[in-house]
Formats: C-alpha cells, structure tokens, sequence
C-alpha cells in the first residue's frame, strides 16, 4: 500500500496545494471535492467533500473575502465598515412599516456593494448615509424621513416639511 505522503501528492494536483479544510469526524486533513456548486445566492462556493482517510462526506461553503473601505465618522475616528449597522438603521427607520426583511437586506446588499465600487480606501459616513436615504426615499418614504431625521439631526417640523419638498421636487423632476 502506498503511503501517505504519497496518496497526497494526486490529491495536490486535483485540489491545488494541500489545504487546511480537516474532516469533522476523524481530523484528517486529506480529502477530495466531489461536487461543487454555488450557493443560493450566488455569493458562496458549496463543495462537497470525501475523507481519503474515514471515507465519510461533508459540506464546505466558501466566500470571497470582501475587502471594504474604512468608515470616516463625523469625528475624524476611522471605523471598519460593518454592515449589521446599517441594518440595525434601516430596520428601526422601517419599524413597523410595510418593509420585509428580504428589502432590507437587499438594500443594504446595494449600500454595502456601492461602497466596495467607490474604490476608496476610505469613505465618509456621510457618503453611506446619503447612498442609504437614497435606497430608502425609493423603498419607502415614511421610512426614509425617519432615517433622514436621525441622519440630518432634524429639529423641528421645518425641517420634515423641507425634506418632503425636496422630495416632492425630485420626484417631479424625473
């Protein structure tokens, strides 16, 4: 019987250079892909694979890993971009709004998708907040005005009468 070593050296060839991905019932590191396929969204790898050692199967997912923009806050702190915050915004904007939580997290997808085309190794929270007001104005008003509330430190009616101006001018602009 060949050894080791050797039985890893095909396994190389079919699977690039040997990985870490180990077997979660024996710990062994050699194993084969047997069928890969994309995921649901088309953002991840599912690949299902074959211990050489114990001969049982298990299932792989794999992501790109995003390399996002710096976060400029208003105070000059420079923050990782983390998208369960935006969520967190837009999910409390649309509180108890006809909004399902599949738009949310598309729009939130489109923000997060903008922000990695913009190219910069750097964005301003602003910049964010004016790309989400925008998803929002077109998901729902309500909600936008919200946002738009916390986002632009609204003070008084003035200044949500002035918003759906702005909003009623735009619109009638199209």
């Amino acid at each position: 019987m060949p050894s080791l070593p050797a039985l890893r050296r095909p396994l190389e060839r079919l699977n690039g250079p040997a990985t870490a991905v180990r077997c979660p019932y024996c710990a062994d590191s050699t194993n084969r892909v047997i069928d890969s396929r994309l995921g649901r969204d088309g953002s991840e790898i599912r690949r299902r694979r074959e211990c050489v050692e114990c001969g049982r199967r298990f299932t792989t997912r794999e992501r790109v890993e995003e390399v996002f923009p710096k976060i400029v806050k208003r105070d000059e702190r420079r923050e990782d971009f983390r998208r369960d915050k935006i969520l967190v915004a837009v999910r409390k904007a649309c509180e108890k709004r006809p909004v399902s939580a599949d738009a949310l997290d598309r729009l939130v997808d489109r923000v997060e998708r903008s922000a990695q085309e913009l190219g910069a190794k750097e964005v301003s929270t602003r910049t964010i907040g004016e790309r989400v007001l925008a998803e929002l104005v077109e998901l729902d008003t309500l909600a936008a005005a919200r946002f738009a509330s916390v986002f632009s430190n609204f003070e008084n009616a003035g200044d949500y009468a002035a918003f759906f101006r702005d909003l009623g001018k735009s619109e009638r602009s199209r």
